[in-house]
């Protein structure tokens, strides 16, 4: 089956970048892009949505907790109303920019510590896709398979794509082990072993249980923020090539 590649850009600030969005946008076909929240400024998100369309990359809407001294990556509590909101602020600020570029934005994907906090909690994950469905019609949700995002998606008649990590090692339950976790992230030539394994078996690594656990998958996401991540994700590339696996968008 085809596979998706996508990856988290745009996630600078001002001055500040993170990473080689350009590089990166040679290889990926999915751009996840930061709205603002944790990460990513107007002219940013404007840029980076420009770079995506003139590479024929699909852009995606890459919604986070209000957040920027912690990347994303701290939990906020917030009511699910105003979680609501705050995606869908975020989603049609990044659509202007990918109209003005001359696409559309084609799937939201959660960011960081609200990624994980929406695939256990049905509150937030209903805030979520209340947001991607009120946003505009025939958006897709990107994220952790056989999770209440999933289960969410299914009561609102939103498409859902199942999504899984390269670089990450994950629990025997199926869920991503915390980057503070020995062994939580993978070295290069494992990253890319896992990357084939999720493709062609739907399997990953696992840090506490029997070695592999099955992951339901139609994208793959390859980090961009390490110094090496855009090598990382050639020979990512190269090795679902070379496995037979098609590289493509989902959509």
């Amino acid at each position: 089956m085809p596979l998706d590649l996508n990856s988290d850009l745009g996630e600078g600030f001002g001055p500040w970048r993170m990473g080689d969005d350009a590089a990166m946008l040679d290889i990926v076909t999915s751009a996840n892009i930061a709205c603002g929240f944790h990460a990513g400024d107007p002219s940013i998100m404007r840029r980076t949505c420009e770079l995506a369309v003139a590479k024929g990359v699909r852009i995606g809407a890459h919604v986070g907790y209000r957040d920027m001294v912690g990347l994303g990556r701290r939990d906020i509590a917030i009511a699910p109303a105003d979680l609501r909101d705050e995606m869908l602020y975020q989603i049609g600020a990044l659509a202007a920019f990918a109209r003005a570029a001359g696409d559309r934005v084609r799937y939201v994907k959660p960011h960081g510590a609200l990624y994980h906090a929406a695939a256990r909690d049905r509150l937030l994950a209903d805030a979520v896709l209340a947001a991607v469905a009120e946003a505009e019609p025939g958006l897709a949700l990107l994220g952790p398979a056989g999770t209440e995002l999933e289960r969410a998606a299914g009561r609102l008649g939103v498409r859902f794509v199942g999504e899984g990590f390269a670089d990450r090692a994950y629990t025997a339950t199926g869920s991503l082990a915390p980057r503070g976790v020995a062994g939580a992230v993978l070295p290069h030539d494992t990253a890319v072993a896992q990357a084939v394994s999720l493709a062609v078996s739907g399997t990953a690594r696992t840090v506490d249980g029997p070695g592999t656990v099955a992951v339901t998958v139609a994208s793959v996401c390859v980090h961009g923020d390490s110094p090496a991540a855009v090598e990382m994700a050639r020979r990512i590339r190269q090795a679902l090539d070379e496995a037979g696996v098609p590289v493509e968008p989902f959509g």
